[in-house]
């Protein structure tokens, strides 16, 4: 049984898990929901009397557009789960992963809420900012040619070749934002000539953006989340959970740090723009500005405590730090001119139905980004 891949619904997986495990007990009534809202793949939330479990499965079509996608993505994620829980408490527990119906059963975060969602609704959460360069820290550094074995690393980076899911961040954030070449670009009319003269035709940010992309192809320094915007962060009082690697690989660390920064930039516009909430605009600038504070911070300390090669000195573990720090702002600023730009746009933006204020915003936005690049 289940030695084929298909795809399961509300009634199947709860087959599926009763199976798979023994994680609820046999005559134990189950409810079943399905809970995903994204656009790669299906989630699944079992309920038991006291406890409950995620599934999260992935399929040959992509949910939404049913373009095909390899359908290893989902094995990297639950790699790059178990190594990230092996760092940092600040992932969802693994409790198995299925190579054949392309299944994750992992820890229910339900407790946790949407980061993204709670930005909008004016929650401050005055940690984040060492929540999150905490978990940066911990689970990039380690992964690095300066602490790892040199063939243990070389490995790893084989491993978590992610060829599918890079391709469409290169096209998506490195190349339409610039030539819209597959005519999907979506810009309000409004904004169309400022957008054709400070990021079509400005040929000081193509150079710039160029040199991000050659680096994000290039650079395999360190495991990276990929695609860590604060939809992919789930929050409470007490801490944070990071979800959604499947664009995990060996790349640049500025590229997470990045987008965490350029996605807390948008909360932030909206807050000032739209919302007119000064008090969360003065959270969010401080956040920005904590986390790169922190990164520097924690970052040198960190590198100096594993670091065991003394070629690798004070001088150079401070200008290391410092060339993340700067390509995290120019990695902020792709993640912002792609989402203003392109077609795959964040809540901040498309929940503005004021055309006026929406323009006003993704220019405040546009307008940050060139200055984090250029």
């Amino acid at each position: 049984m289940y030695d084929k891949h298909f795809l399961l619904d509300d009634k199947s997986a709860i087959d599926y898990i009763r199976y798979k495990s023994d994680f609820f007990g046999a005559d134990e009534k189950l409810v079943c929901k399905e809970i995903g809202d994204g656009n790669i793949n299906y989630v699944f939330k079992i309920i038991g009397k006291n406890k409950s479990v995620v599934l999260k499965q992935a399929d040959v079509l992509l949910r939404s557009s049913k373009r095909p996608l390899d359908i290893n993505r989902i094995y990297i994620e639950s790699e790059v789960l178990k190594i990230q829980s092996s760092y940092s408490k600040g992932v969802p527990e693994i409790y198995f992963y299925d190579d054949v119906m392309h299944v994750i059963a992992m820890e229910d975060i339900s407790s946790y809420k949407n980061m993204r969602l709670e930005l909008l609704n004016g929650k401050i959460f005055p940690d984040f900012a060492n929540q999150i360069t905490d978990f940066l820290v911990d689970t990039l550094v380690p992964t690095t040619d300066l602490i790892m074995k040199s063939e243990e690393k070389k490995k790893d980076v084989q491993k978590f070749i992610n060829i599918e899911m890079c391709d469409i961040s290169e096209d998506l954030v490195f190349t339409e934002p610039y030539y819209d070449y597959k005519n999907r670009n979506v810009i309000l009319e409004k904004n169309r000539d400022f957008v054709q003269k400070n990021i079509y035709d400005n040929e000081r940010l193509h150079f710039k953006v160029a040199i991000m992309r050659n680096n994000f192809m290039n650079n395999a320094q360190a495991l990276i989340h990929g695609d860590l915007h604060t939809g992919s962060i789930f929050i409470n009082e007490g801490g944070i959970k990071i979800i959604d690697s499947e664009f995990a690989f060996y790349g640049p660390m500025a590229y997470d740090i990045g987008n965490v920064i350029g996605n807390l930039y948008f909360a932030m516009y909206y807050n000032e723009i739209v919302s007119n909430n000064k008090q969360m605009y003065e959270y969010l600038q401080r956040t920005i500005y904590n986390i790169i504070v922190f990164i520097k911070k924690k970052m040198e300390k960190k590198l100096r405590s594993l670091i065991r090669l003394p070629i690798y000195n004070d001088e150079f573990i401070r200008n290391y730090v410092d060339r993340t720090i700067s390509d995290s702002l120019r990695y902020a600023g792709t993640e912002m001119i792609r989402r203003v730009v392109g077609d795959s746009k964040v809540l901040e933006i498309t929940s503005v139905k004021d055309v006026d204020k929406r323009a006003d915003l993704e220019k405040s936005i546009l307008n940050r980004a060139l200055i984090l690049i250029c």
